[in-house]
């Protein structure tokens, strides 16, 4: 663990390396603590995959103390085993066809059969490790080594929403119709992002998520 200065108010905390979900948990555990405790001397929380970025203001609040106080929150999340997902949310998914127009080219790059894909990749409980890109978009931690595939040479400038997809060694879901470089295995008819909710977003930091094969799917366009 590392705290780094980042301009005149703020500071990085970093947790770990790479991309890994029990790092990650740690990162969400600790924007939380801070929020609860240090509500009135932090501005922003902007967590990463392995980093968490804390803004104040640094004429109100001395950079020495919010340093100090950062660290002993972060020796504590440090110790603390990482929950289990708060929730698992499923997402019924039509792998293939149309809807999944680069499963071949899938399972021939990794080998495997176009079935055994499917099974993999519907396998994990995966854990929601950050929102970004475009709003609501999940980026996955639990993905099966054996599917990493590389993104695609020229991305595409149009996918539908609720595209599932492989990038490298990550999954994750297109929530609105956007461009994407990821190989599309399939998709879902859940909307991950709907202005018009209350809560516009369908998945948060710390969710579980679990693809279930399905059939048929209804969705529009």
């Amino acid at each position: 663990m590392r705290i780094l200065t980042q301009g005149e108010g703020g500071l990085v905390v970093e947790l770990g390396e790479g991309i890994d979900p029990a790092v990650n948990a740690r990162v969400h555990l600790l924007s939380r603590a801070i929020a609860s405790r240090l509500a009135g001397e932090v501005e922003e929380l902007v967590p990463s995959y392995r980093s968490l970025l804390v803004l104040h203001d640094p004429v109100r609040v001395p950079r020495e103390r919010l340093v100090e106080e950062v660290l002993a929150i972060a020796r504590e999340v440090e110790a603390t085993v990482a929950p289990p997902p708060r929730r698992v949310v499923q997402i019924p998914t039509r792998y293939g066809g149309i809807h999944g127009p680069d499963l071949a080219d899938v399972a021939r790059l990794t080998g495997l059969s176009e079935e055994e894909v499917v099974r993999r990749h519907a396998a994990p409980v995966y854990q929601v490790l950050f929102l970004g890109f475009t709003p609501g978009f999940p980026y996955l931690g639990g993905l099966d080594p054996t599917l990493a595939t590389p993104r695609l040479d020229t991305p595409r400038t149009r996918l539908p929403a609720g595209s599932v997809a492989i990038g490298g060694a990550q999954t994750g879901i297109y929530p609105v119709e956007s461009p994407g470089g990821w190989r599309i295995v399939g998709r879902t008819a859940l909307r991950l992002f709907d202005p018009h909710r209350e809560n516009p977003f369908l998945l948060a930091p710390g969710d579980g998520l679990r693809f279930v094969p399905v059939e048929e799917l209804e969705v529009e366009g």
